[in-house]
């Protein structure tokens, strides 16, 4: 009984030294940290970009000959008053639009999400096979959509609508089984704290006090920083923050972070790794192989905020979006693609439709998405490909964005117990030898096509 009693205590307490790994304030104990599996798993999240410039709801799109980054109408209050090369379009624009003596606090008045319905955003979202959604609970203007305390007179429910538009979502998407995270933006353009010389008593009495509540508060399943390429990360203190994060918090088994904290520290330090319209920083992502779990953020459009200013011709197809996400998937990655709300609280038609059109996409083709990962014998992907693969356990999942005219081959691989069109009931013939599996184009037709924009083969039982 006492040989018992000790080989029992023994295991609880190796359990329990497993279960509460300590990470020190360093990167190299931080980064040892996994990343939760279920990120992986994801795959397809929405970003939502929604705060005070969502009332001007403007920038210069590529019409107007800008590049990517200077497309964001959320950086509206910024280059409206800091010399930059499209400084003169939002002048422009403020004087005509609200008159020269406006100024941005008072907007305030205007952003009310008097339509504001949490559950049909919620909703919307499940229909649209999003996994995970990442609200920005304070962008670089400093205004958060939660009652903080560190931004008093200068949240949603000290002024403007006078709701935790924040609370109020997350209750909604949780309820949904849909993750929830938060954006949340390093730096603040105009907080007097915000600089070199009084960092420390930024962090110290705004920064640090913000993020732990919001997680204290809301158990996020994900925090995304941004707006961190001001100060390195060690100035920025940022392995303190997640060393609580991962140690003390209340999500510190589950929650996900990324990789921006700190001017350094992208696609190098933290988890996740981010690309943004395809760049990573300044860098070309296509086709680039990442260590670690990464996922490409972006509009449907070319801006994150809301922008009135944007055209049809701005907004990327149903078509081409099921292809992006189709392209980031087979790559290891996850797409998160973002919606900009209007300022009294509705989601714009047009990315409502977007995102329904995913949504049914996935629904037919979702197991070739969910819960994949990368096939390590996958042909490189180019802008040319037309054909992607994923695999989940030994089942090798064959995209193509374009239906067949030719048998499809598929080398690298054993002979599959069976070759279907995912969605399909329509027979596919197929052959084996040498190693390659030929698949003849099934017998489809526009009244029996299982989808549209992208088609979906599994080979069973076909990986080692």
């Amino acid at each position: 009984m006492k040989i018992k009693f000790l080989i029992l205590a023994f295991c609880l307490f190796a359990g329990n030294a497993f279960a509460q790994k300590t990470y020190q304030n360093n990167w190299e104990s931080i980064d040892s940290r996994p990343v939760p599996g279920w990120f992986e798993d994801a795959k397809f999240g929405i970003f939502i970009h929604w705060g005070l410039y969502s009332v001007p709801a403007y920038s210069p799109t590529a019409r107007d000959k800008v590049g990517v980054y200077d497309r964001y109408a959320e950086w509206y209050w910024r280059r409206w008053q800091e010399p930059n090369k499209t400084q003169q379009f939002f002048t422009d624009f403020h004087n005509k639009a609200f008159g020269p003596n406006v100024k941005y606090q008072d907007f305030t008045n205007q952003f009310k999400a008097e339509l504001f319905q949490p559950d049909e955003w919620a909703k919307l979202f499940e229909n649209a096979g999003a996994k995970y959604v990442v609200l920005t609970s304070k962008h670089h203007e400093g205004f958060t959509l939660w009652p903080s305390k560190q931004s008093w007179n200068w949240n949603a429910v000290d002024v403007g609508p006078h709701r935790d538009l924040l609370g109020d979502l997350t209750k909604s998407v949780k309820s949904k089984n849909i993750k929830m995270g938060y954006y949340y933006s390093l730096l603040e353009w105009y907080n007097p704290l915000y600089k070199k010389e009084t960092l420390n008593e930024y962090i110290d009495q705004h920064m640090f006090p913000q993020m732990k509540d919001l997680v204290n508060t809301y158990h996020p399943d994900l925090v995304w920083t941004d707006g961190e390429w001001d100060y390195t990360s060690d100035k920025l203190r940022s392995t303190e923050f997640l060393s609580w994060l991962y140690n003390d918090s209340p999500v510190r088994e589950s929650v996900v972070v990324n990789d921006r904290w700190g001017k350094e520290t992208r696609s190098k330090h933290g988890g996740f790794y981010t690309t943004e319209y395809d760049l990573v920083h300044n860098g070309d992502a296509n086709g680039l192989d990442f260590a670690k779990p990464w996922e490409e953020c972006r509009g449907i459009a070319g801006s994150f905020g809301y922008n009135r200013n944007e055209n049809l011709e701005d907004y990327s197809s149903s078509e081409q979006l099921v292809h992006m996400l189709i392209n980031k998937v087979a790559r290891g990655g996850n797409l998160l693609l973002n919606i900009g709300p209007t300022a009294d609280g509705r989601i714009p038609v047009i990315m409502q439709q977007r995102l329904t059109d995913i949504g049914s996409w996935l629904k037919v083709n979702g197991e070739g998405i969910y819960g994949t990962r990368k096939w390590a014998k996958a042909p490189k992907v180019t802008p040319a490909t037309k054909q992607y693969f994923t695999q989940k356990g030994s089942d090798l999942y064959l995209i193509t964005t374009e239906f067949p005219t030719a048998a499809l081959q598929v080398a690298g691989v054993k002979k599959p117990v069976l070759v279907t069109l995912v969605g399909s009931n329509v027979t596919v013939k197929s052959t084996f030898k040498n190693g390659v599996v030929s698949i003849a184009p099934p017998a489809v037709t526009p009244g029996n096509s299982p989808c549209q924009y992208a088609w979906v083969f599994k080979l069973t039982s076909s990986i080692e």
